[in-house]
């Protein structure tokens, strides 16, 4: 698989509690949280099963909306994603698009939303 431009963050609680501690901590940070998705529950009303996954989908739209005018192509990220999963090997991982991989993609004079890998990274080790 290639993995080229995603982070993997380790994680130190269950995918629930990881998924759970960074949808507050992004609110306290005033972003908004479009979507959660758990993907293993939608796999079991399918009849499937998949090791945990959700996907949290969030920004901030007064940041997020002048940089798609500048630059359309990055409404396919955003808003951003974060994905947090069991590995196959029972590691919890918390997995993002890096800013670098963001800023070259879209050709962007930097990389966007380093911020926000702060924030991930805090809720990663909680």
């Amino acid at each position: 698989m290639n993995n080229a431009g995603v982070t993997n963050l380790v994680c130190k609680r269950s995918v629930i509690e990881t998924a759970d501690q960074l949808e507050a901590l992004l609110k306290t940070k005033g972003m908004k949280i479009f979507a959660r998705l758990d993907q293993a529950a939608e796999a079991r009303a399918a009849g499937l099963t998949m090791r945990p996954m959700v996907l949290l989908l969030f920004g901030n739209p007064q940041a997020g909306t002048p940089l798609m005018i500048e630059h359309p192509s990055l409404a396919i990220d955003l808003p951003l994603k974060a994905l947090v999963w069991e590995s196959a090997d029972g590691k919890i991982l918390l997995s993002y698009n890096s800013p670098e991989f963001l800023q070259q993609r879209h050709g962007l004079d930097a990389p966007p939303f380093e911020a926000v890998g702060s924030l991930l990274q805090m809720a990663s080790q909680q």
